[in-house]
């Protein structure tokens, strides 16, 4: 008897515009103007219908990642839990794997806020051609802009999340 498999959904995204680094620690810099309304953006992307409800979004600890969260969420995107990880600050694509292959099996749709170059270096790295993905890799391979979202479907379980496992099924950057 087999096992069947569970299509996952698997969003990046990179936060939204942060202020200049000048005089403050890089962790607490703080969303611009733009990016807060760039990060409302990208909730009303999330909240439409064709989008799944994220059962799991993890977030970054810095200032400029928990604003973006927030801002996603007064965009009306749905989240039904949150947890804020301060592994995803500074990583790199292999740790950030790392801290997917943790999240449970019941878990169908993760969206992980976090830094670059690590969050475009996961993206490039897990997603592969696929059909209809034309479009979406010609758009992440001309960079990966502040509130830039991968989108990714995968089949099977998260511990087996690696490099090449699962297909790039959109790249949208929302301004507000």
């Amino acid at each position: 008897m087999t096992t069947p498999t569970t299509e996952r959904t698997l969003m990046l995204l990179r936060h939204a515009k942060a202020e200049p680094v000048q005089g403050k620690p890089d962790h607490d810099r703080e969303l611009t103007s733009r990016g807060r309304s760039d990060a409302r953006a990208a909730g009303q992307f999330l909240s439409h219908p064709s989008q799944p409800v994220l059962d799991l979004v993890l977030c970054s600890t810095s200032e400029r990642t928990r604003q973006t969260l927030d801002g996603l969420a007064a965009g009306g995107a749905l989240f039904k839990e949150t947890r804020l990880d301060e592994r995803i600050y500074g990583a790199g694509a292999a740790s950030l794997l790392e801290v997917l292959q943790e999240v449970p099996d019941s878990v169908n749709s993760v969206l992980m806020i976090g830094h670059a170059p690590g969050i475009p270096v996961l993206a490039t790295a897990l997603g592969k051609d696929g059909a209809g993905a034309a479009q979406a890799i010609d758009h992440l391979s001309q960079g990966f802009p502040t509130c830039g979202l991968a989108i990714l479907g995968f089949e099977g379980l998260w511990e087996a999340l690696a490099p090449e496992a699962a297909q790039l099924r959109d790249f949208v950057v929302r301004r507000g």
